[in-house]
């Protein structure tokens, strides 16, 4: 099933084609296209709620309460990166690779299990810590109460997410994208204009969120129990539990050194730059903006995961490098105009949110740099972990990890909010070029040939044309002029 390095892969890359099942191979791309094509529009609507948020926020709390939301924010959501423990992939790779139902339900009630008690030891450990935190970072009297808000919401956050898992699993894209990418940020959304229409604060807003995340869950678990069939038990737990936590603990060391590879900056960015409230702020705008060109690279993994799971343990390894192939030429062609609207026109989208929002476009630049060549490499992250080379991607990840930590250090404190970018953003795309060789060794999986080059030059015109506007149009004429200007470029030039 793998290559084991040996030297005929490069040769056996240009057979792949042939030695691929045609009809394997519609039906894989059939459903993976059906998933991204319900996504598409959701994960639209998901990030102009999540910008209708944002925006929301900074009109109504101002630059400094805004970076106070976002740090505490943002820290809960690195918290819940640790919350369920590694078992949010493991939910995928065996809901959908195991036939019999009983063995499914054993993988659903230890997910649960193990999300609840972890979720709630991390709560308790990290609240404790809130006057400590808030003395090193942004110093805000409002700080701990909004904190200790969501920190409360954690184990009701990560047991909804862990049920959304298990709707992957069983490869329902629709009602998946629909509870994860609509539902839950629109309910978020109406807590928060609630809390700012009654006048409250950023702790009012925070315990807004609070209540809402855990309504949601007390919905979304029973339904998804309902919607699968698969009832959480533990009953046989201990014959499946090696198998479960064999692959999920090394996929919780992984989310760990994603931390520090992906979400160090925000950290370093509260502890050591002047007005860090306001530093903070202007991060996560950047991030809100940067996070709508990662909507081609999550619409298309919807499926992808487990359909590759699938061809896996079928040992097609020919048809899912036809696959993966065909499928991140599309998160190409579908990256490049977003990153090319986002490079051209960066000023005055973040100046939507407030002059002072401007001078983070450096940082907007640089991340989308890195974005961009995250995107490129399609899903390796998932295949890695679907073709049981978890442990492959662990050590990569840490080294990884060290590294960017102390460049990001370094950066930082050197350079100030784009340093903070430089360290995030270069890791990004390291970690994905080196994943690439992972697969290529260990799978004989490789996604690129010559057709990849038509969108990176056809995006390059189109930039070309956007830029070329600015000397007859500016504000927000000249974003909607010149998106669709560049958009019909692109399309023209492919």
């Amino acid at each position: 099933m793998t290559s084991d390095g040996d030297p005929s892969v490069a040769d056996a890359d240009a057979d792949a084609g042939a030695d691929a099942d045609p009809e394997a191979v519609d039906e894989a791309l059939e459903r993976v296209s059906h998933g991204a094509v319900v996504s598409f529009g959701a994960i639209g609507v998901q990030r102009a709620l999540i910008l209708a948020t944002n925006g929301l926020l900074t009109a109504a709390l101002g630059i400094v309460a805004y970076g106070v939301y976002a740090f505490a924010w943002q820290s809960i959501n690195i918290v819940l990166r640790f919350a369920p423990l590694g078992t949010f992939p493991t939910i995928v790779k065996y809901v959908s690779a195991y036939d019999e139902r009983g063995r499914r339900e054993v993988v659903v009630g230890l997910a649960y299990l193990t999300t609840i008690v972890s979720s709630v030891v991390l709560a308790a450990g990290i609240g404790l810590g809130v006057d400590r935190i808030n003395a090193a970072t942004v110093d805000h009297p409002a700080f701990p109460a909004a904190f200790w808000a969501l920190v409360l919401s954690i184990p009701a956050f990560a047991l909804s997410r862990a049920a959304v898992f298990v709707i992957r699993g069983t490869e329902r894209a629709n009602e998946q994208v629909t509870i994860n990418r609509i539902a839950r940020p629109a309910v978020r959304l109406v807590a928060i204009v609630i809390a700012v229409a009654a006048g409250h604060s950023v702790v009012g807003v925070a315990g807004a969120i609070a209540v809402s995340t855990v309504a949601f869950a007390v919905v979304v678990v029973p339904y998804a129990t309902h919607l699968t069939g698969l009832r959480p038990r533990l009953a046989g737990a201990r014959a499946e539990a090696r198998t479960f936590y064999d692959h999920a603990l090394p996929n919780a060391l992984t989310g760990v050194s994603a931390l520090l590879r992906t979400r160090i900056d925000i950290l370093l960015v509260g502890l050591f730059l002047p007005a860090a409230a306001a530093a903070t702020g202007i991060y996560k705008i950047v991030l809100v903006l940067v996070n709508v060109a990662v909507i081609p690279l999550v619409a298309f993994n919807q499926l992808m995961p487990p359909v590759a799971s699938r061809l896996h343990d079928d040992d097609a390894t020919a048809t899912l490098n036809v696959v993966y192939t065909t499928i991140t030429r599309l998160i190409v062609t579908t990256t490049v105009p977003i990153v090319a609207v986002q490079l051209a026109y960066g000023p005055e989208l973040l100046a939507l949110f407030g002059s002072e929002f401007v001078r983070g476009y450096p940082v907007l630049a640089v991340f989308l740099a890195g974005r961009l060549v995250g995107n490129a490499v399609g899903a390796t992250g998932w295949l890695l972990m679907m073709t049981e080379h978890q442990y492959a991607r662990l050590a990569l990840d840490w080294v990884l990890a060290v590294v960017n930590v102390g460049l990001s250090f370094v950066f930082v404190r050197e350079f100030g909010l784009i340093g903070a970018a430089l360290g995030t953003g270069s890791a990004i795309a390291v970690q994905n070029v080196l994943q690439i060789g992972l697969l290529r060794r260990f799978e004989g999986l490789y996604p690129f040939d010559r057709t990849f080059v038509k969108p990176v030059v056809a995006g390059v015109i189109a930039l070309a044309a956007m830029a070329a506007l600015r000397t007859v149009l500016s504000g927000i004429a000249l974003i909607v002029a010149g998106t669709v200007a560049g958009l019909v470029v692109y399309w023209l030039a492919l």
